[in-house]
């Protein structure tokens, strides 16, 4: 499928602050309606599939998908009841880091009214409040 890197440059990644709104990715590009997202949240690859998934069977191979998001930062966890020191755990999964307005997926092919469902069904899916956009 894709949805991690097939190649890194870093093992493990810093966390980083996860705040403010996107300044790339928040508009439409390929597609007529779009899941915007409004918090700042770490998707994990599990909950982008699960939402895509959800997302072609309502279609049932109707209208065309574009999954705008790919999960390249590593995150670490340390095995349980460890002690202190010792190094940074071992990578667990990979995330992406979506911030409030970024555009996680694009419909095409479809009218409102199945985009608005379709959306709804992906957006249970998501840790998060997503709203849908529309191209002028």
């Amino acid at each position: 499928m894709g949805l991690i890197p097939s190649k890194q440059k870093f093992r493990k990644h810093q966390r980083r602050r996860l705040k403010g709104r996107a300044s790339r990715g928040n508009t439409l590009h390929y597609g007529e309606f779009g899941l915007q997202s409004e918090e700042c949240v770490y998707l994990t690859t599990n909950q982008i599939e699960s939402a895509r998934k959800a997302m072609t069977h309502f279609f049932k191979r109707g209208g065309k998908i574009w999954l705008r998001v790919c999960a390249d930062k590593v995150v670490t966890a340390r095995a349980a009841e460890t002690r202190m020191g010792g190094g940074k755990g071992a990578p667990v999964k990979f995330v992406v880091p979506i911030k409030r307005g970024h555009i996680i997926f694009e419909i095409a092919g479809v009218s409102l009214e199945d985009a608005q469902q379709a959306f709804a069904l992906a957006s249970y899916k998501l840790p998060m409040a997503t709203r849908l956009v529309v191209k002028q």
